[in-house]
């Protein structure tokens, strides 16, 4: 694309290979070790215009990069970019929404029924030995059956989920920050009533500060000894220790969790509780899914640069139009 050759486009720290690939194919690929503003050189703050991230993007690293235009963000989560200072400044921020939606879902699914049938300890049980050794697996104390699910966060992937479970028959309903009125499942305005409502909570909502930690204690309780927690959208929006407690009590029966508070690291807590099933970090992690995300990653850039235009913005960066290139190119 000779157009945009003469680009740089920062990647800072980890991502995916086929998007640094595509966009060292694309653009003049500049590389930092992560996204730390006393790492930019004058050279690199005089000539980066786009960024393509999976990590924390802060308003000092935005600031130490006055020509930037665009930051790509990889996932459809972008609460590690700060992206209202981002639309202050007049750089878009893009995510990766839809590509992954069925994938998540797909994993939100099979994350409740892992935490209710304990299937992974099931298939340990056979492949140690134990099934032809000790006798059956013992019967699940949990079942899908007769349960009504409340799902926190009715977006894309909240939809999909809920199409899914109720395409298992069961009764779903749902707290959003106001109701829709093209889904068909019972509104809760808040997330204690809906909890209170419901045997099994899902969390699909979006990290940041309108959500940190308001999965709390009140919550749990509210949910009660047969409920079901699953968090397939970010560990931020949990009280990880209240959680904790909840489980240990038994105020709660059982939580299926694929996000945590400070991801890689899980608390020992968590790890030894067996009424827990623990993913690390997987909802999107399919070799197909993974490569569209990348890609939508790239053709963000690319029709940034080349259409004046991005394919999927970010609501704090929807205003944000792209400068005369006699601006963006200094």
């Amino acid at each position: 694309m000779a157009e945009t050759r003469d680009i740089a486009v920062l990647v800072p720290g980890m991502l995916h290979p086929h998007a640094r690939e595509r966009i060292a194919g694309c653009f003049e690929l500049v590389t930092l070790d992560k996204a730390d503003p006393a790492l930019v050189t004058e050279e690199m703050a005089a000539r980066v215009h786009g960024m393509a991230a999976m990590t924390v993007v802060d308003a000092a690293f935005i600031d130490a990069l006055p020509h930037l235009e665009i930051i790509a963000n990889f996932g459809v989560g972008y609460d590690a970019v700060d992206a209202a200072h981002a639309g202050r400044r007049d750089v878009m921020v893009t995510n990766t929404p839809d590509v992954l939606t069925e994938e998540v879902a797909d994993t939100a699914v099979g994350l409740l029924l892992n935490t209710l049938r304990e299937l992974p300890r099931a298939e340990t049980w056979l492949r140690e030995g134990r099934w032809a050794r000790d006798g059956a697996y013992r019967f699940s104390r949990g079942s899908l059956r007769g349960r009504t699910v409340g799902i926190f966060g009715m977006g894309r992937i909240g939809r999909a989920i809920a199409q899914r479970l109720a395409a298992f028959g069961l009764p779903i309903a749902y707290h959003n920050r106001r109701k829709l009125d093209d889904v068909p499942y019972v509104y809760h305005d808040t997330l204690p009533g809906l909890a209170a409502a419901v045997d099994t909570l899902i969390c699909v909502a979006p990290g940041g500060p309108e959500t940190h930690r308001a999965v709390n204690a009140d919550v749990f309780e509210a949910l009660g000894a047969n409920g079901v927690f699953i968090n397939i959208g970010r560990g931020s929006t949990v009280d990880e220790a209240a959680l904790i407690q909840a489980l240990q009590s038994g105020t709660i029966f059982a939580a299926g969790l694929d996000v945590f508070e400070n991801e890689p690291h899980v608390p020992e807590a968590l790890i030894a509780l067996e009424n827990a099933s623990l993913l690390p970090h997987v909802g999107s992690a399919s070799v197909a899914t993974r490569q569209a995300m990348a890609d939508l990653v790239v053709d963000n850039l690319v029709t940034w640069f080349t259409q004046d235009r991005a394919i999927t913005p970010v609501p704090e960066t929807g205003h944000v139009k792209r400068r005369s290139v006699s601006q963006s190119l200094g």
